[in-house]
């Protein structure tokens, strides 16, 4: 299993009405999270769109616990549970500043090859930098 964590501090302009975090910024608060937890791993989506692999969001799910408000430090943990094959999923948590747990979700995302348009297996080196989490 791997685990990252990533901090956002939650703009004004991300609430709605009644301070809170609008819902539909979690899922943003998501990609962060994705990105940033594969760069920790020495990877980044720029290359790989580059090699000519994307990685399309197939699914998403998200249950609301707690609201996030405005100019909270949030701590964002994406989970990899399981070894990437020709999808991978994305477990998140996210906390206050109280360490209060206002969020989970998942996404799963595929990866697929722009010159064919087909789904193919993770990478070879982002297999590589993960191989040492999934014994």
């Amino acid at each position: 299993m791997y685990k990252s964590e990533t901090q956002i501090r939650v703009r004004y302009a991300e609430t709605d009405r009644m301070g809170y975090v609008y819902y539909g910024n979690y899922a943003a608060y998501y990609e962060v999270a994705r990105v940033e937890s594969l760069r920790q791993l020495g990877l980044s989506y720029r290359d790989l769109e580059d090699r000519g692999i994307i990685m399309p969001v197939l699914e998403n799910c998200t249950k609301y616990l707690v609201p996030g408000r405005y100019d909270e430090l949030l701590t964002v943990r994406a989970i990899i549970k399981k070894k990437p094959g020709f999808k991978i999923i994305f477990n998140y948590e996210i906390f206050n500043e109280e360490k209060v747990l206002i969020n989970t979700g998942e996404t799963k995302l595929g990866f697929i090859n722009v010159s064919n348009n087909k789904p193919c297996r993770i990478p070879e080196d982002m297999e590589k930098a993960m191989a040492g989490y999934f014994l």
